[in-house]
């Protein structure tokens, strides 16, 4: 079975990351598959809405670090930044039904969807500068300007893990579920989005991602230096003791 699931009904594109066996860790193949399914959906008029889920107890864990080693973004044009290329231009709502953990690109792909709904599981975190690198998806750009730069700078500089409940403080969550009522509530609102007119939706949307600054240029720079530092020596050391289970050595 495939690790990225999409169905398409009464105008929702479902995309639900799909392998639990790895707290749904995504790889080069899985985001090229989220990628060409945000770029279909952009274009094609029976999606009114997209919402994303995860299987298994968690939303996603982040990226696979073994696979991003083994297959390092070379250019704008790799599957990963296809895919947050795709979702920071997505023309469409999306909503978020986040359960479990939402690591790295879990909870910075938030920031882009227009409603988050959160489980009482879910565990968000982005530790990016615990592995040597840098945040991605503009979040570095996003997250300050929704939260404020003490509360930005807490998140990215620390990267501790935090509750549904802060992410709702802080606006990054709109609500929060019980687990088992969780997909329900996030559908019955892309069930809601889906009927109304399309074309002020769009619009509405649009206007809304004026305020937001050059997203597309926040990201090209954090790539930039997001490739340099998966390169770097920091990066080797912190990936390897991640995997060793140890604290890493910063000489």
């Amino acid at each position: 079975m495939s690790d990225i699931l999409t169905t398409q009904a009464d105008g929702i594109l479902t995309i639900t990351f799909n392998r639990p066996d790895k707290k749904n860790a995504l790889t080069s193949a899985m985001y090229a598959t989220l990628a060409d399914a945000l770029e279909a959906a952009d274009t094609d008029p029976a999606v009114r809405v997209i919402l994303f889920t995860g299987n298994g107890g968690a939303f996603t864990s982040g990226n696979d670090l073994q696979d991003f080693l083994n297959n390092p973004p070379q250019g704008d044009n790799t599957p990963v930044f296809r895919f947050l290329r795709a979702i920071s231009t997505a023309s469409k709502p999306m909503i978020a039904a986040v359960s479990g953990v939402a690591v790295g690109v879990g909870t910075t792909m938030l920031l882009h969807c227009d409603l988050v709904y959160a489980g009482e599981s879910a565990k968000l975190s982005l530790p990016f500068v615990n592995l040597a690198l840098v945040p991605e998806a503009a979040s570095s750009l996003l997250l300050p300007a929704m939260v404020g730069h003490h509360r930005a700078a807490e998140l990215l500089l620390l990267g501790e893990a935090f509750t549904p409940a802060t992410a709702k403080d802080y606006g990054i969550v709109n609500a929060i579920y019980p687990d088992d009522k969780l997909l329900a509530e996030a559908t019955a609102v892309a069930q809601k989005l889906a009927t109304k007119p399309p074309t002020a939706m769009r619009l509405t949307k649009q206007l809304l991602k004026r305020t937001k600054g050059d997203v597309a240029g926040q990201m090209a720079q954090e790539g930039e230096h997001f490739r340099s530092q998966l390169k770097s020596a920091e990066a080797r050391e912190a990936i390897t003791a991640f995997f060793e289970k140890r604290p890493p050595k910063f000489s």
